[in-house]
């Protein structure tokens, strides 16, 4: 059984998912994650970091949660 794969992204509508634009669907991640922030806090938010990326994408999620979310929940395998 060969397994399709997504292609573009989708978002859904009620009970359907339907094709969307990039634009749309990371305006609609981006519309969840603050509602979910303003709802019950930036503590809400956590990050997973992997220690097979680089220092500076690690970085850079770091850098996301801290500024953009407020949240010092970021955790990395490192570890392991």
């Amino acid at each position: 059984m060969k397994l399709k794969r997504l292609t573009q992204p989708m978002v859904r509508d009620g009970e359907k998912l339907r094709v969307a634009t990039w634009d749309e669907a990371l305006d609609r991640a981006a519309a969840g994650i603050r509602a979910s922030v303003d709802r019950h806090g930036p503590n809400t938010f956590g990050i997973f970091s992997c220690s097979k990326a680089t220092n500076e994408v690690n970085y850079v999620a770091q850098k996301f949660i801290r500024t953009a979310i407020g949240s010092n929940n970021i955790d990395s395998c490192n570890r392991t």
